[in-house]
């Protein structure tokens, strides 16, 4: 089985799913205006969007398409009410989902961060059941979730899912080092690379904060 490629309002759309589904089962299916209010609140989502209804609904169809969601409607439904077969299609018990629901509301995390912010979804029994549950989805035959490169002064690595494009893979040979190694200072070219290592470094890092900046004033928009 490929990983189908979804893009920002499927990955939302999915997150937001699988997080109802755990955490408040009782109002699950979601409606419509439901399912968009979920992918729209202000916590527990980074970014935060502001998506349509439309949009939301067109995204639910592809999302269908791919088999990874559903549509209840008529019957008892006097308004349809949608939800998610991610359990089904990708094979995914609660605490993967769990793990995979907080990487597509939130983006890159650490273990720590995935257990933290996971509890009303599934309670791991400490960081280490979080990393074994991570670890699981990154040993699939298909891999759901890579291990990114740690930046400069990050202590912990963090982890993306790979249910969209384009994501920062790791290579495994490559990986960025928790502190540049020093270069001789004999060594023009050496010293050159690093600064310019560090110089990315630094620009993601304000890219990093610009988003933040831009995603606390919405909230006050």
């Amino acid at each position: 089985m490929n990983l189908p490629v979804l893009d920002a309002v499927e990955v939302r759309v999915l997150g937001a799913l699988i997080e109802k589904e755990l955490a408040t089962p009782d109002y699950y299916p979601l409606s419509l205006n439901a399912l968009t209010n979920a992918c729209n609140q202000l916590s527990n989502r980074d970014p935060v969007v502001t998506y349509s209804e439309t949009e939301v609904s067109r995204a639910l169809d592809r999302l269908r398409d791919q088999h990874l969601a559903f549509v209840l409607s008529g019957g008892e439904n006097r308004v349809a009410k949608s939800g998610h077969k991610a359990t089904e299609t990708l094979g995914l018990e609660r605490a993967a989902l769990a793990a995979l629901a907080v990487l597509l509301l939130r983006g890159p995390q650490t273990a720590g961060e995935i257990r933290n912010r996971s509890g009303r979804l599934h309670e791991f029994a400490d960081l280490t059941a979080a990393q074994a549950t991570i670890d699981a989805l990154a040993a699939r035959p298909i891999p759901l979730v890579a291990r990114l490169p740690r930046r400069p002064g990050e202590k912990e690595s963090r982890y993306a899912h790979l249910l969209s494009r384009p994501v920062e893979l790791p290579a495994h040979d490559q990986l960025i080092p928790a502190v540049p190694a020093p270069c001789p200072p004999s060594d023009a070219s050496a010293r050159l690379s690093a600064l310019e290592t560090e110089l990315a470094t630094l620009k993601h890092e304000m890219t990093d904060l610009r988003q933040q900046l831009a995603n606390f004033r919405r909230q006050f928009e």
